[in-house]
């Protein structure tokens, strides 16, 4: 791997909802990829940082998913959410991230189904 540059993030994957994902959040999802993307450097992760943050949102402890909504913001995890791939959470967690975001109201706006993948 050594000498080979890792591409940094394209403008669109660091725009989620029309948000920019700041340099403080990046380097914060960053430091979470170590632990949260084990099977790749931090670099390669962070190709990627809206399935980063996905990961922290399925597997994250209580305090690094506080610390991940606090400085990403709630408006990026919408965004994650709601473009999440199938199989990216499990059910728990998706239920959990739409009532924390707002996005589902008990009695009043239900959890949508989860991302499902279509066999062709």
């Amino acid at each position: 791997m050594e000498g080979r540059a890792i591409a940094k993030p394209t403008q669109a994957e660091t725009q989620i909802s029309g948000l920019r994902l700041s340099a403080e959040a990046f380097e914060c999802l960053r430091r979470l990829a170590r632990t949260y993307v084990w099977w790749k450097t931090p670099d390669e992760a962070m190709q990627f940082p809206s399935r980063v943050a996905a990961q922290v949102m399925n597997l994250g402890t209580w305090d690094d998913l506080n610390l991940l909504a606090e400085i990403a913001g709630e408006d990026y995890l919408r965004g994650v959410l709601q473009r999440s791939e199938a199989g990216q959470m499990d059910a728990p967690s998706w239920n959990y991230w739409h009532y924390r975001l707002g996005l589902a109201q008990y009695g009043k706006r239900r959890v949508p189904p989860m991302p499902a993948r279509e066999l062709k």
